[in-house]
């Protein structure tokens, strides 16, 4: 990927962040997709941490701490 498409991409992100994220709220994925593919929306880590609860794969950043639920 070049720096043009990376800026673009980092661009669009930031104009589509969630306002206010609440950390301790879980964010549904059909609601807030991934702005970037397997990018974290608040800060744009791709490192995640992953469990299962009730059923639902929950996805939590390990940056930022912003949770989806997949």
């Amino acid at each position: 990927m070049d720096k043009v498409t990376l800026h673009r991409q980092v661009i669009v992100m930031e104009n589509k962040k969630i306002e206010n994220i609440d950390f301790d709220k879980v964010y549904d994925y059909k609601e807030y997709p991934d702005v970037i593919s397997g990018r974290c929306d608040n800060c744009g880590n791709t490192l995640f941490k992953s469990s299962v609860n009730n059923g639902a794969f929950l996805r939590e950043c390990r940056q930022c701490g912003m949770k989806k639920s997949i």
